[in-house]
């Protein structure tokens, strides 16, 4: 049995008005939510895009034009996923981690085979940001548990991602175009 979800990520959004004054421009649920079949409880929420460098601070929202894990050329990408308890049953866990990667990340570099079915690699700096419940950072070679308030920067490496707690395990990940 799943554990409840965690509340709906709120999106706040400000901006300037003509006159210089700032103010709450929005404040809602992220309008981009994802979770794929075959993952329960597994939840992808797209906050925010960035394209080009530098940035245009009054850009408009382009977070509905978003697919696939990587951010935009020479962009960022702001995520929020809610991870569920990993499941005991190998086959399962290969069959969720496909569910998801091969869903909501197709562009990924993902090896289906690979002992772990979760690995994959993207062609980004990532800041992963712990919010709430334990997460294990798995690497080729090493692992650690991150808890709320730890930073990982991933940059560019293998990697995947277990929730080996009876909890939802919830990250913020800023994706920054790489080469």
């Amino acid at each position: 049995m799943l554990p409840a979800p965690l509340p709906p990520v709120r999106r706040v959004v400000t901006a300037n008005k003509p006159d210089g004054r700032s103010y709450i421009q929005e404040e809602h649920s992220s309008l981009v939510e994802m979770t794929p079949p075959g993952r329960p409880g597994y939840r992808n929420v797209n906050v925010w895009r960035t394209v080009g460098t530098p940035t245009a601070i009054d850009a408009a929202d382009t977070i509905q034009e978003h697919s696939g894990a990587q951010p935009p050329a020479d962009g960022t990408i702001l995520r929020v996923i809610d991870f569920p308890p990993i499941s005991n049953d190998p086959e399962e866990r290969r069959r969720q981690a496909s569910a998801s990667l091969q869903t909501l990340f197709k562009d990924c570099v993902h090896d289906a085979s690979h002992p772990n079915p979760g690995m994959h690699i993207t062609r980004s700096v990532d800041y992963a940001i712990v919010l709430s419940g334990t997460i294990t950072a798995v690497m080729d070679d090493g692992e650690t548990d991150l808890h709320p308030g730890d930073i990982l920067i991933q940059r560019g490496t293998n990697h995947a991602w277990e929730n080996r707690t009876d909890d939802i395990a919830r990250v913020a990940f800023v994706l920054i175009d790489g080469r």
